[in-house]
């Protein structure tokens, strides 16, 4: 059992991991993602609670299989129960795509239904621990939950057919890039605009950098591309960028319409990485 001080030390553990200044929750408290009492979105929210980004995070005891940071909720199996777009068979998809898993897997935690959006690993309050999660028990209210938590319309329900949605998993740009040759080449796909890298620490990342902000430096309202080992993908030895759920979505601020990390007047979103 653990005992947590969960607001003012769960805000310090987001910050520091979060590669954009500033507090994540000082944006998430007036989005939709916020679940607990305190919401005024008019969204999914439950009186149970007025913890914000215990849904997703927690400062202790998080999953350590979670390619996100102290992520609060036991993910599944990489790949499981999903059909992908690429079974459509398309000739327009030339970009290898793995099965589903990273930072997309996180996400569709809570918006493929088929759990509550309050199963969680570390419950909030004392006494609420479980290394394999378990249901808090919340009641909920919206339109597009049911009283146990579980999405069951709209948008936000996107299941566990995938083949209607962008590709997730999927080699940027049709492959070509990987942590021993990360710039572009002469054989990467000229419909796709070059992706930018650079180390942090001792991580290459990946990027395409957007109208918004300062170009050739990583930023929140970028396109943000996501290491996955090549084996992914049927290679072996090194990382490549994929396209995930968070390339295009930032979970923790609405300054654009669902969460899109920046503004799409123009298909500036679809723009910034497809070369059209």
């Amino acid at each position: 059992m653990k005992t947590r001080t969960y607001l003012g030390a769960l805000v310090v553990a987001v910050a520091a991991l979060s590669f954009a200044s500033g507090p994540a929750w000082a944006g998430i408290a007036s989005t939709k993602h916020n679940l607990g009492s305190s919401s005024t979105s008019g969204n999914n929210k439950t009186a149970d609670t007025g913890y914000i980004c215990v849904f997703c995070h927690t400062p202790h005891g998080s999953d350590t299989s979670a390619p996100v940071p102290l992520w609060n909720r036991v993910l599944g199996s990489q790949g499981a129960a999903y059909n992908t777009y690429a079974s459509l068979g398309t000739s327009t998809l030339d970009s290898k795509q793995a099965a589903i898993g990273s930072v997309s897997l996180a996400c569709l935690s809570c918006h493929d239904g088929t759990q509550a959006m309050d199963v969680m690993i570390n419950a909030p309050g004392s006494g609420g621990y479980n290394a394999t999660g378990t249901d808090a028990g919340f009641n909920w209210t919206g339109s597009s939950v049911n009283a146990g938590g579980t999405i069951t319309a709209g948008i936000t329900l996107i299941g566990t057919d995938l083949r209607n949605d962008h590709p997730i998993g999927t080699q940027y740009a049709g492959g070509g890039y990987t942590s021993t040759t990360p710039a572009p080449t002469s054989g990467n796909d000229p419909d796709f605009n070059a992706a930018k890298n650079t180390t942090i620490g001792s991580t290459l990342v990946w990027w395409v950098d957007t109208s918004t902000g300062v170009n050739g430096t990583r930023e929140k309202t970028d396109m943000i591309l996501y290491s996955r080992p090549s084996t992914d993908f049927a290679g072996g030895g090194t990382t490549e960028p994929s396209v995930e759920c968070a390339s295009c979505h930032d979970p923790h601020t609405s300054a654009n319409p669902t969460f899109l990390r920046t503004s799409n007047v123009g298909s500036a979103v679809c723009l910034a990485c497809h070369n059209k």
